[in-house]
């Protein structure tokens, strides 16, 4: 049977280096002419995450597991110089440095954030340190859900002006997440223990509901902007990007539910 220290670590890989490559060529679009410097340094970041995915592909689930502590390391190594190189774009953004490059500030934050995840998530792999459960559940919602909730607002601002109805409905999905996320966020203060089965339970769904809502616009989005068929400056790259985020975010509240459905029937049986 596959490791599955090995099986979670390749899954990770494969998913987020995948989202660190795209991110080197979005950000590379949004620079300037001029932004020589910047234009390499990104397109070296595409080439160091195309590498990394080959490898985490060719790697068997039946891989040593010190093979892939190591290569955990070399991918922490990599995602940490990018997370680096997003940071000081932001800070040339802010200082007004950049003027005219066509990356909000809030995107190359938001793409800073998803690396630190990725490295956090390395590093806790390598040690066994991940969270207990309920606290996993809330810190990778109170992640997920401002994640979805910026893509709506970046979804918004890179449709045409004359899509009223797609913006309308960026705008509508923002609102929702922004107001999920306080929700989470006040969840997160009170941090339920692993007994508040229904309460974790009950808030997985509402965010799935409203996940799966956000995923099926994404994809709808995604099919026009691949036939031509809206008008905005939407790559269709970035459209199956933040397509593929969303599915990740319900594989994992799919994954919690499994997990406190397990826990459930564990207590119940230790009752009887």
């Amino acid at each position: 049977m596959p490791d599955a220290f090995v099986m979670r670590s390749l899954d990770e890989i494969q998913f987020w280096s995948r989202i660190m490559k795209e991110h080197s060529l979005f950000l590379r679009l949004g620079f300037r002419c001029e932004d020589t410097q910047l234009i390499n340094e990104a397109n070296h970041f595409y080439a160091v995450f195309e590498a990394i995915e080959n490898k985490s592909h060719t790697l068997p689930l039946d891989a040593d597991p010190e093979i892939i502590r190591r290569f955990n390391l070399e991918v922490h190594n990599a995602v940490s110089h990018i997370w680096a190189f997003k940071r000081k774009i932001l800070g040339l953004i802010l200082r007004c440095q950049l003027p005219g490059a066509n990356n909000f500030p809030l995107l190359v934050d938001h793409t800073s954030r998803e690396a630190n995840y990725f490295r956090n998530r390395l590093i806790e792999l390598n040690n066994g340190t991940l969270e207990p459960l309920p606290d996993a559940i809330i810190d990778e919602n109170v992640f997920f859900l401002r994640i979805m909730a910026d893509h709506a607002k970046f979804i918004s601002h890179l449709l045409d002006p004359s899509e009223r109805k797609l913006v309308e409905q960026a705008r509508e999905f923002s609102q929702d997440f922004d107001q999920l996320l306080f929700q989470a966020k006040d969840l997160e203060s009170m941090r339920p223990q692993s007994q508040t089965v229904p309460l974790l339970d009950q808030f997985l769904d509402q965010n799935r509901v409203s996940v799966k809502s956000l995923r099926d616009f994404k994809q709808t989005a995604r099919d026009l902007i691949y036939a031509c068929k809206i008008k905005s400056i939407i790559h269709p790259l970035l459209a199956d990007h933040v397509f593929r985020e969303a599915e990740r975010f319900l594989h994992i509240i799919d994954m919690f539910e499994q997990h406190l459905m397990g826990h459930q029937v564990h207590m119940q049986q230790l009752e009887h």
